[in-house]
């Protein structure tokens, strides 16, 4: 398998985390964001949308997307798995996992923020805020229904941790108070002290500054 990548990208993120925890074979296959290798021709042939990551499979197929590509790795690689067995339980980590992927990211990642400072002219403290309240909105809702036993859903590391972490990471980049997070903090802190997750981290990918 090989992984298109960038070091700061958290969907990225997440893709490496799971990996790591699956103990599935790939290489790395570093995409410059900022020097904008997503948008040659040759990525694109790749990913259409110029987006990272993009998952080359053990066939030779892509994927695109992150929740996609989650989606394949746990379907074909179930061992260990990222989804409690009940249905109710995968379905709320399925939920938890969501509003990280629906309801934060999107409205933060490098694009968005992009226009909100070029064709919107927006400055750098009002883009932070915007940032930062996306964050605070959506942690909210989570500090309130995560387990933090110590994961997000207890024993298990789920998907709803493999998400939570590479936001929390973004949040600390853009200077979000995380005091009103604990059961968050603590979250982290469990997860990060795992090999799978501090493997994945932007700081230890070749790709790094």
């Amino acid at each position: 398998m090989e992984l298109y990548t960038y070091y700061r990208s958290s969907a990225a993120y997440r893709v490496r985390i799971a990996l790591n925890l699956k103990g599935i074979a790939h290489r790395l296959v570093p995409v410059d964001l900022l020097a904008g290798e997503h948008h040659s021709d040759s990525y694109k042939a790749i990913q259409p949308q110029g987006f990272v990551p993009a998952l080359k499979t053990e066939r030779g197929d892509y994927i695109s997307q992150s929740t996609a590509i989650l989606e394949y790795l746990e379907a074909q690689y179930p061992q260990p798995p990222l989804l409690p067995a009940d249905s109710y339980a995968a379905a709320t980590v399925r939920s938890w996992a969501s509003i990280i992927a629906c309801d934060i990211h999107p409205l933060n990642n490098l694009r968005v923020l992009k226009y909100l400072t070029g064709e919107l002219q927006v400055d750098e403290q009002q883009k932070n805020t915007w940032y930062r309240h996306w964050i605070e909105t959506g942690f909210t809702a989570l500090e309130s229904q995560v387990r933090a036993a110590p994961y997000c859903f207890g024993e298990q590391v789920t998907l709803a941790d493999v998400y939570l972490v590479p936001q929390v990471y973004n949040a600390r980049r853009f200077d979000t108070d995380m005091t009103a997070y604990p059961k968050i903090e603590a979250i982290c802190a469990a997860c990060n002290g795992l090999p799978a997750f501090d493997k994945a981290k932007p700081e230890s990918q070749a790709d790094a500054p």
